[in-house]
């Protein structure tokens, strides 16, 4: 195959298209950050996020906050657990959610 040569001696340098398969991440960690990305594409999970980590808040808040009925908001929830981004703690009667570390990184 005839490459450009205005990148073959970088391609060569990296080991050749081989080498360069080779420096991808792994198949996990690919799938992982499409996973945020795409809980990150939705403006209603971005909002309860960075609710999430101004304050923990338990999903009667985050509900009035930004008003969505709850079978909607058990899924946002669970698309932003499911990736890391958030966890629920349960006390008593009621699941806390807060931020991750992972998801303070995503403060808008």
């Amino acid at each position: 195959m005839e490459v450009p040569d205005i990148i073959k001696k970088d391609v060569e340098k990296k080991g050749g298209l081989e080498g360069i398969i080779n420096l991808l991440a792994v198949e996990d960690k690919i799938i992982q950050k499409s996973k945020i990305h795409h809980a990150l594409s939705d403006p209603l999970r971005m909002k309860i996020l960075n609710l999430l980590i101004i304050q923990p808040l338990c999903v009667c808040l985050i509900k009035e906050a930004i008003d969505m009925p709850d079978s909607k908001l058990s899924y946002h929830l669970s698309v932003l657990k499911e990736c890391g981004l958030i966890e629920g703690k349960r006390r008593r009667n009621w699941i806390i959610y807060h931020a991750t570390k992972l998801g303070k990184e995503y403060k808008v």
